[in-house]
């Protein structure tokens, strides 16, 4: 628990610094210890939650995040996220689904080179809210499902319409990795109830959840860092890819 515990610091750390909570991170490294798969989203949300806050605060005190950027989001992906936590499905799908999600968002953090920024805001958005809707109520789903906050997906959608600087892109994906992660523990500790010692199991792994706390807390508050943004994406990118491609050799029939 003493190296798991580490690795969660390192990871809340270095995903905090960017606005994001690292539900993949924590995905990944549940997989490589062998952990209980029924408990990975609990904890992965969980630790969202706790790294994501402080930041959120930061960018509310700061005057980044838009309300009316985030809402069009957050409306259809809060109901989608705790029904889909509720969902318990076979250990098959559920591995597919994670490797899946983990390999897409692997690849977006390789891949993804930040967009010039076509300044759109939301006051003269037109399709603001009809794109909002779906994509809300698509990563909402995968949030509650698996444990990912969304923000991964999210910010570089922002970036791609050209909807909003840099700043409140990473504003807006760490509120709605707060808001999913929220309504995903709601929905998973409904299942877990269900699930024998499921809510112990996640007790068990309360030294993590203080060192994400501790991680979150510094990483949201340093100005600067001799690690740019981008090389901790591509660092985090290889351990992501690594994993999925690790659920894809444990799915192939031997």
């Amino acid at each position: 628990m003493t190296i798991l515990s580490f690795l969660f610091f390192i990871v809340a750390l270095l995903y905090s610094m960017v606005g994001f909570g690292g539900g993949s991170s924590y995905n990944a490294l549940l997989i490589l210890f062998d952990v209980d798969y029924q408990i990975y989203p609990g904890i992965a949300l969980l630790c969202n939650l706790i790294v994501v806050t402080g930041g959120c605060w930061l960018f509310i005190k700061r005057g980044f995040l838009s309300a009316r950027l985030l809402l069009p989001f957050i409306i259809t992906s809060i109901p989608m996220a705790h029904l889909a936590g509720r969902l318990t499905i076979d250990k098959t799908i559920f591995l597919t689904t994670l490797g899946i999600a983990l390999f897409i968002s692997g690849l977006v953090m390789i891949f993804n080179k930040r967009l010039q920024e076509r300044l759109i805001t939301p006051e003269k958005n037109p399709h603001l809210w009809s794109w909002g809707l779906p994509i809300g109520a698509c990563l909402g789903s995968l949030a509650g499902l698996i444990g990912i906050g969304g923000g991964i997906f999210l910010s570089p959608i922002l970036y791609f319409l050209g909807w909003g600087t840099a700043k409140q892109i990473a504003a807006t994906a760490s509120g709605f990795i707060f808001v999913n992660s929220l309504a995903g523990i709601s929905g998973q500790y409904i299942k877990l109830q269900e699930v024998p010692s499921g809510l112990n199991q996640i007790t068990e792994f309360w030294p993590v959840f203080i060192a994400v706390l501790i991680g979150g807390q510094i990483g949201s508050r340093l100005s600067s860092t001799r690690l740019s943004p981008e090389l901790i994406q591509q660092l985090t990118a290889v351990l992501v890819l690594y994993v999925s491609l690790r659920i894809a050799w444990i799915l192939i029939p031997s």
